[in-house]
Formats: structure tokens, sequence, C-alpha cells
């Protein structure tokens, strides 16, 4: 099996392109208890073993001590392990950070996290983390147990990426995940162009949710869109918004376009993909091994959904 490998900015990590999201909607199997632990962690042994080699968890999801299961006995050194510790609305303190990276160690049985993440973090809130947890994290950094130091955004609720435009005026983030999608491009000029100004890596979620995996929300949300003139009715066909990256492009369904779509963004280094299935795992490595879809196709894609910044495909 081919898998495509990318430099993860200035962390100089080469990353394979898809990623396995521990979080999501499913995180792993776990969030409806679809699978056991050991089935969980036997889809992230899969995908180890099918040239994966970069893992998202959080503390937040759960999912820490699968990973840890999946990971032990490999070369550590050959496993790439982003997780988080949530900010959230009330922000932590800096000993509530001390304590989170420790735990997150103790699930993951390791003694050291590739890249670590201060999650979710609103635009009100990015003042704090900067003044006050970001040094805490440095020095973790200089004990050797953080590699480089990462942000995510709180997507659902910052549509326009306010807080990573914050973020970007700091240098001292050396990987961020961002939310972008095909129905949301927001994120290409304000957020993906800066970062590969600054090297900065690049993380995406959200390349497929439920609104990409299913065609009766795919529609509901194009619709919307339509009534709130964000889309061109005459520019896409309701019924089905994306058939033509089907029937032009050679893509096997909607999502396995979306994938492609995000891979080929310009400044993208991983593009998160979660599972709780073994087949669908397939079907997703399967994705990021076809090649690009026609650049006549991609610039549809583009154009349709271009005014789009009200929704996030969740």
């Amino acid at each position: 099996m081919f898998m495509e490998y990318r430099t993860l900015g200035r962390t100089g990590l080469r990353v394979s392109v898809m990623g396995l999201g521990a979080g999501g909607p499913s995180r792993l199997g776990q969030r409806d208890n679809v699978n056991t632990e050991s089935e969980s962690a036997n889809i992230l042994r899969q995908a180890l073993d099918s040239g994966v080699n970069f893992i998202d968890t959080a503390q937040a999801y759960g999912t820490e001590g699968i990973v840890g299961q999946a990971i032990a006995g490999r070369d550590r050194s050959s496993v790439i392990i982003s997780t988080k510790k949530s900010v959230g609305s009330n922000p932590i303190t800096r000993d509530e950070l001390r304590t989170g990276l420790e735990n997150s160690l103790r699930q993951l049985g390791t003694d050291y996290i590739d890249v670590y993440h201060l999650h979710g973090v609103a635009p009100e809130n990015y003042a704090y983390c900067r003044s006050e947890l970001v040094p805490v994290m440095q020095d973790m950094q200089q004990q050797g147990k953080i590699r480089f130091i990462g942000v995510t955004e709180a997507w659902n609720s910052d549509l326009s990426h306010e807080m990573l435009k914050q973020a970007l005026q700091d240098d001292v983030w050396d990987v961020m995940m961002i939310g972008f999608n095909v129905l949301n491009q927001t994120a290409r000029d304000t957020v993906l162009v800066p970062a590969m100004q600054q090297n900065i890596g690049t993380l995406i979620m959200f390349a497929v949710r439920l609104a990409l995996s299913r065609s009766d929300r795919l529609s509901e949300e194009v619709q919307k869109l339509i009534e709130q003139g964000q889309i061109d009715p005459a520019e896409i066909d309701i019924d089905d918004p994306l058939g033509f990256a089907l029937s032009e492009g050679g893509a096997i369904s909607v999502p396995d376009a979306a994938y492609r779509f995000c891979r080929e963004e310009p400044g993208t280094h991983v593009i998160l993909s979660g599972t709780g299935n073994p087949a669908h795992l397939q079907d997703n490595l399967a994705s990021f091994e076809r090649p690009p879809l026609p650049e006549s196709v991609m610039q549809r894609m583009k154009h349709i959904f271009r005014n789009v910044d009200s929704v996030t495909g969740q």
C-alpha cells in the first residue's frame, strides 16, 4: 500500500498525509460503544501497518489509553503522537496543564509526546493561553516531555478562525489544527497561506463530517446555503451537489472526493480521518492512495462554495 509522507512544517517530522483521528464522531468506535477497547486498538494497529504514522488523540476523547495499547511494543520513533489538553471556557491553570500532560503520558505509555496542543481555544481565551500556558508548555518541552507545541481551534463556534488569526501573530506555535473542507474553505487565505509563510505544521480536521458522508445531510446543508445566499442555485444540483466529482473526477464517493480535495490544498500536511470500522478504514486508506482529482473538478468545487462561511459540515 502506498502512503504519501510530508514534512510537518518547522518540526521537520515526516508524517503520513493521512492521520488517524481518535476523536471526532466515532472516537474509534468508543463513543457509541460499538467496539471494545481491544477492537479499537486493532484499528489503530491496522492503520499503522498500512503506513499511517500519525495518530491524533486528546485527553477529552478518552482514547489515549487505547492509543497506548496500540503502540505498545512498537518502535516509538516510528509513530508520531499528537494529543491535547482542553483549555475550557474558564481556562485551566498552569498546574492543571502540567497534570494533564502527566496523565496523557501515563495513558499513552510513553515518556514524550511529539505534538502537544492546547485544545479548542476560544478567541477570547487566546491571550491568557499565550501569556500563562505557553511558558508551561515551553518548560515541559525543555524537559523533553513535549517535542513540539500546537494549538487547535474550536471551529464549531469560531467559524472565521479568529483564534488562529491571533495565534499567527505569535511565533510560538509549531503546529496548528485547522477546520477546513469542501463546504467551508475560509481557512485557505486566513490561516493556510500565512501558516505556509511561517512554516507552521498543519493538521486538517473536519475534512469529512456528517454533511460530507450522508447524502441527505449534504442536500439539506446546500439548501440552507442557497437560502442564505451563500451558494448560487444555478451552479449546483441540489439533489446531488457533488455528483460531478464522481462522474467527471473519478471519485468513488463524496467522502473520497472530500479527502482528496483537502489533500491537494496547498499548505496542508496531515488530513485527519477517523473511524471505528476496519472496512471504513480501508476505504479511507484507499482514498489517500488515489491520484489528484482533475484540476477542472477542483476548481469547480472551489468556485461553488467560494462564499460559504457559515457551516462546518458537522
